[in-house]
């Protein structure tokens, strides 16, 4: 019998959550508190109303918002700095995946010592970091949920793979009343990112009865509550999407990602791409590729999908794979690799950086750099 772990933060959720931060960052101690978040949020008022809750407790803070999509190593280095020289005992993070991936760094930096760079891979933060609150803004990162950050290395322009069980937040807060701000671009991103997630972890070699419950409620609940909630922006919709990115993230956390997320990263670090839209791009490709070795799950998630099933497993795959590419052309996001990057003869040096993504370890059917290269210019055009 195999044996799994299931590991996710304690979570908050529900409209109007995001009142409990302060009180939450107490109850972990908090005397003062570095908040990591980024422009955008403070033009949206986020970072205003999430301060003003902050006072509200009394609690003290420091703002750290140098932070870009894409978070960069410096970048996680500079926050460490602001943490220490202010005393900091409590991070809170408020945002998409980037100033959540750049909080977990700074919390490693901070407790750990040394550069990001020392921790890239699996299982190599030792020391215990500060306790952290997390916001998430978005509906697809699951940096909320996760045992993952993504910080890019600008030196080699490479984003790296950083896992640990201590990356997981004590506390995530998820108000999905903040997606009320989005802009339709992000909301499609988001939602696709954690779709991606959703796929790759349910069909990981690592899956497990709990991840794949996840994994299935987050594909269902984001083909029935992504196009209304961009049509109507209705609350509930919304709510669905959150619920949606949080459970794909316990099951990728959990159960690991594949070919789609190896290649997402190499492709972040070398040409700094939006993720969430890389995907409609890899995933129909990557699952082609993978359904050998995974068609009898394949020809599940496509019942579900399609709502029968096929012939074979093989067609009712393939069914859902035409499904999802339909969905893509309907949300009008870019389906070729040609459509968000300009290079392709670097597409060699892309792959062959990509088999050395912890990712690939779980994709279901192994890959070296020719197969994900053949995965690239079937992507291409």
């Amino acid at each position: 019998m195999l044996v799994r772990k299931f590991t996710i933060p304690e979570i908050i959720f529900g409209r109007g959550s995001l009142e409990y931060i302060g009180v939450s960052a107490r109850s972990l101690g908090a005397r003062k508190v570095l908040l990591v978040s980024d422009p955008g949020l403070e033009k949206a008022g986020w970072v205003k109303h999430l301060t003003d809750i902050l006072d509200h407790e009394k609690l003290d803070w420091v703002y750290y918002s140098d932070v870009v999509s894409n978070p960069r190593d410096f970048q996680v280095q500079r926050g460490a700095i602001v943490y220490r020289e202010n005393e900091a005992d409590v991070i809170i993070a408020l945002g998409g995946g980037s100033p959540m991936d750049a909080a977990k760094g700074i919390a490693a930096v901070v407790s750990n010592g040394g550069h990001i760079h020392d921790y890239e891979g699996a299982n190599r933060i030792t020391r215990p970091l500060p306790p952290m609150v997390f916001a998430p803004t978005t509906a697809g990162s699951g940096a909320d949920i996760s045992q993952f950050a993504i910080i890019t290395d600008v030196g080699r322009r490479v984003k790296m793979s950083i896992i640990s069980r201590t990356l997981v937040p004590n506390i995530s807060i998820i108000d999905s009343n903040v997606l009320q701000t989005k802009p339709r671009e992000l909301i499609i991103a988001a939602a696709l990112d954690a779709l991606c997630h959703a796929v790759e972890s349910y069909v990981s070699t690592i899956a497990s009865p709990f991840t794949e419950t996840q994994s299935m409620q987050a594909i269902q609940l984001i083909i029935g509550h992504l196009v209304p909630a961009l049509e109507t922006r209705s609350p509930n919709s919304l709510e669905q999407l959150s619920i949606a990115s949080t459970t794909a993230a316990m099951a990728f956390s959990n159960a690991g990602l594949g070919a789609v997320h190896a290649l997402a990263h190499s492709l972040g670090g070398i040409f700094d791409t939006l993720h969430g839209m890389v995907h409609p791009v890899l995933l129909p490709p990557v699952m082609r590729f993978n359904l050998p070795a995974c068609a009898g799950k394949m020809a599940f998630l496509g019942g579900v999908l399609l709502g029968k099933r096929g012939r074979s497993d093989k067609l009712t795959a393939l069914a859902a794979i035409e499904k999802l590419e339909e969905l893509f052309l309907l949300l009008d996001v870019p389906v070729k690799l040609s459509q968000i990057v300009n290079d392709d003869s670097k597409l060699p040096e892309l792959c062959r950086m990509a088999t050395n993504d912890v990712c690939l370890l779980t994709n279901p059917r192994p890959a070296n750099w020719e197969d994900l290269l053949r995965i690239c210019e079937k992507a291409w055009q």
